[in-house]
């Protein structure tokens, strides 16, 4: 019995020992602080939005191009070109604008892309190209780039609401890298002119167009100078006055528009510098007021026929002043006359500095070139010229320029359509070391070929040079004009090329119809 009772009470002891224990454990747990669940940590407040006082102007301003983009996009269209490639001048192999990324933003260490003639090579005798485009009428009248069409033979329109709309080419300048195409349809958007001429370095910029395949896309930039002359451009004749922006401009903005804050198309982009081929904050738009004058004689005429005076300019320099004794650094000074020009007809000089234009004053070479360009031959101007300190006024009476694309009018058909289809030059030293011809190499170099012309069907290429025509010498490219131009309509021609390295003769059939 005492025994039993032994053993009752160790048990006892030990179950108040665990309940003792339990009890500790449980108070030592209470008093852990566990991590606060996820819901608790929300509840503290987070620092809030800024009040729209206080980033009013920024809400304004997003607002207002919202505004401009919503209102410009529908407008824009995407240009797809399927063309009859020429053969490839130079060492660019981007894919193209048509070819807007050989022309315009070619790769390697030249500063200035690689649009300059350094080689002749074959090229695929199909290519595909991408540009851009703005809806200028609600009839269906588009502008674009003259590169972006050049050689199409087939042109497709992407608009704002995917619809994809065959279009003809209405018209284009060489000159001015200009074009026009025509949609069959009406009521489209459209976005109006501005005038480039109000426009100001700082002022705020949009471009539109299709970059790199990214259809519809707006950068946003500012006016960073103008009248920027063109690094490209082979021909001395081609306007500048271009509008520089940092409004991002790549592969596929080309024939897009320039935008001021307004709405308005203030340029055409065109092209862009740059040591790599992308954007680097330097873009180049033509300016309205060389677009509209063109674009219209465009639409109503189908051409483009600018004045010409056959003078070679540049602007006065401060340093130069005192020697043409001028008082201000303006204006633009003769620095060549082209010999039975219009120019040495009225009597200008070189040396000569052209201070007015019908009575409004001359700032700088490229305004001078811009507006005898925009004038039709046949049109009397009269210059104020500042010789040896003395002024001068001359009359000048303007001709035609003649296109070195089309060649002479006289080769061209009842339609306008070239006759042979191709254009020539004369062979300068620098032409012949492009091409590889010797010195005593007697002929005119073909500059340009039309894709389908009987040039084209008989093989013949940029670089080749015509040494006969029927057999008689070729001694310029004035001579190849006149011998083409003297065949008689419906017969053919024969001609002997030299070409890499080699001469050949060829017949050019004259193209039926």
């Amino acid at each position: 019995m005492q025994m039993w009772y032994e053993r009752l009470k160790t048990k006892s002891a030990r179950r108040l020992l665990l309940a003792i224990l339990a009890v500790g454990v449980a108070l030592a747990v209470a008093g852990y602080e566990f991590p606060k669940p996820a819901s608790a940590a929300a509840a503290t407040p987070a620092a809030g939005p800024l009040s729209e006082g206080s980033v009013s102007a920024l809400l304004a301003l997003d607002q207002a191009m919202e505004t401009v983009a919503a209102r410009v996009t529908p407008a824009i269209v995407n240009v797809t070109v399927t063309s009859k490639a020429a053969p490839e001048r130079g060492d660019a192999g981007n894919q193209n604008d048509n070819d807007d990324s050989q022309q315009f933003f070619g790769p390697g260490a030249n500063p200035f892309g690689n649009r300059f003639f350094e080689q002749i090579r074959p090229r695929p005798e199909i290519q595909h190209g991408l540009g851009s485009g703005v809806i200028i009428s609600p009839a269906g009248y588009i502008v674009t780039n003259n590169h972006v069409v050049n050689g199409a033979v087939d042109i497709r329109v992407t608009m704002s609401d995917r619809r994809v709309l065959p279009a003809k080419l209405i018209g284009a300048d060489r000159l001015t890298d200009l074009a026009v195409i025509k949609v069959n349809a009406s009521d489209l958007p459209s976005v109006p002119w501005g005038d480039s001429t109000r426009l100001h370095p700082g002022q705020t910029v949009l471009a539109f167009g299709n970059p790199l395949g990214f259809r519809f896309t707006v950068t946003r930039g500012i006016v960073s100078a103008l009248n920027r002359p063109n690094p490209f451009s082979s021909d001395r004749r081609a306007p500048g006055e271009f509008i520089q922006t940092d409004a991002a401009i790549n592969q596929g903005n080309s024939g897009g528009p320039l935008v001021d804050a307004r709405g308005e198309v203030v340029g055409i982009n065109t092209f862009l510098i740059s040591p790599s081929g992308a954007f680097a904050g330097m873009g180049f738009a033509i300016p309205t007021q060389i677009v509209r004058p063109t674009i219209d004689s465009l639409i109503h005429n189908g051409k483009v026929e600018h004045g010409y005076m056959g003078i070679g300019i540049s602007d006065v320099t401060p340093d130069e002043a005192k020697f043409f004794h001028v008082t201000n650094a303006t204006g633009a000074v003769v620095t060549e006359v082209e010999p039975d020009s219009p120019a040495g007809k009225a009597g200008l000089k070189v040396g000569d500095v052209i201070t007015e234009l019908d009575g409004a004053a001359v700032d700088n070479a490229g305004q001078l070139q811009v507006e005898v360009g925009q004038k039709r031959p046949g049109t009397t101007i009269r210059l104020n010229v500042f010789r040896d300190g003395k002024s001068v006024t001359l009359p000048v009476t303007l001709e035609a320029m003649r296109d070195r694309e089309n060649g002479s009018q006289n080769e061209s058909s009842a339609k306008g359509k070239p006759r042979w289809g191709l254009a020539v030059d004369d062979l300068t030293p620098e032409l012949r070391q492009q091409i590889g011809a010797g010195s005593n190499l007697r002929g005119a170099v073909i500059d340009q070929v039309v894709p389908g012309s009987s040039a084209d069907n008989a093989g013949l290429q940029s670089g080749d040079v015509i040494l006969e025509v029927n057999r008689h010498a070729v001694q310029s490219a004035a001579d190849a004009r006149a011998d083409l131009a003297r065949i008689p309509q419906g017969q053919d021609a024969l001609v002997l090329v030299w070409s890499n390295g080699g001469n050949t003769f060829r017949v050019l059939h004259p193209n039926a119809g």
